[in-house]
């Protein structure tokens, strides 16, 4: 079958290349819209941060889950039908979800997200690749799709922030359903009713793998999430799910082996590049995570507005932007993959190293535009590169499944990368706070010193004695809060950066890494 038949043939190429791109922005919509204002978001359902967070992760890991069995289901349905279906399906969830504030009921409706969001990613790619004869079609379109997925949550920050400023939290719902039903109009303009594929039949795909993956990769996010919150292995309910994760995981592996058409084929494993390129992400991804801690800086200790948070972030964006030109052109001209990872990484380095020279009570914009800026580029150099590299480390008819685990590296880095970040920051902030408060107790003579002016300013303003000493001494705490987070910081962005830096030495003397992305080369461009 004619790969363009599903297209009307009156329908100009641009158009179609804009219908498919604008129709990717859906998974970043149902990703980003309640992690874009997390704050926000708790507030609404009544429940903590970490809740947001595994939310997220639920999206995610489902998402993860699906495309291993989103290209049985793709085949069965008319294309035009299966993307309309899709598309109405999360309006009515996005609506759905404006009216609810169970968590539980939350937490099935993030299900659901994540299915809706797997199953338009990759045909939607394929068909993209269909549009472009270039010989560097596979750069552009991957540069594309992933670029979106990189640079669409600030996006969403910014539109959920102008939301809430201007009108009620439930607007949010609302412009996430309509940007659906823009989609539903796009699809029927641009599809005829042909099919892309021949027809498949939907008892053959093997949902049972699909629930065992599925339960393995949300106990294993439990854990992560909520361990430092829950005491780890204290907790019956971490230990309960790290059981769960194991034999389910365990448990899924054999039924791979066994299975006559695995939904993952494990031999994907035996492949070193593979690895590799899943070891990079995961590492990538932990570095990126550090992005959170200037965020909750600028919210916290600079006490910026939430409206300036969001705008600040176009800056990374345009980071982001910068960083894929960059490795598209390097890419284009062949450049060895390892010396584009070099840059990327060393690039990350050195803006770790930098900010952690910015983590003072008070700031500039323009102090941290550079560093911020370079962070954008160093992800924007990495990304596209280590999905190329991860896709292409297995022969053809495995790179479907190679594809898989680089979004579970994706999946595991950014978990994983909470999860350090979060309990890297409690139990420094706890060191250095039981240390610094020796020099806040009321009989230190600088505390004194301290409280008596704080007392007499707060004197001038009218309060009395008794409510000025308590607002005295809360701002010394507050002031205590606050350099012991920068401290805090200062050390996690000193140790990720040496961290890029020993990556950026072992990808230039490691004789296995340099074999490995020679190889990448030779696959990708025949040279």
């Amino acid at each position: 079958m004619d790969n363009h038949s599903v297209f009307k043939p009156n329908i100009p190429n641009w158009f179609i290349k804009t219908t498919l791109i604008f129709c990717m922005l859906h998974s970043m919509v149902l990703l980003g819209l309640y992690t874009s204002n997390v704050t926000y978001s708790a507030s609404f359902l009544d429940v903590e941060v970490e809740d947001l967070q595994y939310a997220m992760s639920i999206t995610y890991g489902t998402f993860l889950a699906t495309i291993m069995i989103e290209s049985r289901i793709f085949k069965f349905f008319p294309t035009r039908n299966y993307f309309i279906a899709i598309y109405f399906l999360a309006a009515l969830t996005f609506v759905a979800s404006a009216y609810t504030h169970d968590f539980v009921i939350f937490i099935l409706l993030r299900v659901v997200e994540g299915v809706l969001m797997a199953l338009p990613w990759i045909p939607l790619r394929v068909l993209l690749l269909t549009r472009f004869k270039s010989r560097n079609a596979t750069i552009i379109v991957f540069s594309c799709t992933y670029g979106m997925l990189l640079m669409a949550s600030p996006f969403i920050i910014n539109v959920a922030v102008w939301l809430l400023e201007n009108y009620d939290w439930t607007y949010m719902a609302y412009g996430s359903a309509f940007f659906q039903l823009l989609c539903v109009a796009m699809v029927l303009i641009t599809f005829n009713g042909h099919r892309f594929h021949r027809k498949t039949p939907l008892y053959q795909i093997d949902w049972a793998s699909f629930i065992l993956v599925h339960a393995s990769i949300l106990s294993g996010a439990f854990v992560l999430v909520y361990g430092e919150k829950k005491y780890w292995f204290q907790s019956e309910q971490i230990v309960v799910a790290t059981i769960a994760c194991a034999i389910t995981g365990a448990l899924f592996m054999v039924r791979q082996l066994l299975v006559k058409r695995p939904c993952f084929d494990l031999r994907v494993l035996n492949y070193p590049n593979l690895r590799t390129g899943l070891m990079l992400f995961i590492l990538f991804y932990i570095s990126r995570a550090s992005l959170n801690i200037c965020h909750s800086t600028m919210s916290k200790v600079w006490d910026w507005e939430p409206v300036r948070v969001a705008h600040v972030q176009y800056i990374n964006v345009l980071g982001n932007a910068i960083g894929i030109v960059i490795a598209g052109v390097l890419m284009a001209r062949q450049v060895s993959t390892r010396y584009i990872f070099v840059l990327g990484f060393a690039l990350m380095a050195i803006y770790h190293l930098w900010f952690t020279f910015l983590f003072v009570p008070d700031v500039s914009l323009f102090d941290i535009t550079i560093p911020y800026m370079l962070q954008g580029v160093a992800v924007g150099v990495v990304f596209v590169p280590l999905v190329l590299f991860t896709v292409s480390s297995v022969p053809s008819q495995l790179a479907p499944f190679s594809g898989g685990m680089g979004v579970a590296g994706r999946f595991w880095g950014s978990t994983l990368g909470f999860s350090i970040m979060q309990n890297a920051q409690i139990w420094l902030q706890q060191k250095h706070y039981s240390k610094l408060q020796q020099f806040a107790i009321p009989e230190s003579p600088e505390t004194q010193v301290r409280l008596a002016d704080g007392i007499q300013r707060f004197v001038a303003k009218g309060y009395t004695l008794d409510e000025a000493n308590k607002l005295a001494f809360k701002q010394i705490l507050t002031s205590l809060s606050k350099q012991t987070m920068l401290l805090s910081n200062m050390e996690i962005f000193t140790w990720i950066g040496y961290c890029c830096i020993l990556i950026v030495i072992l990808l230039l003397l490691n004789q296995h890494l340099r074999q490995s992305f020679d190889i990448f080369r030779n696959r990708i461009w025949g040279t």
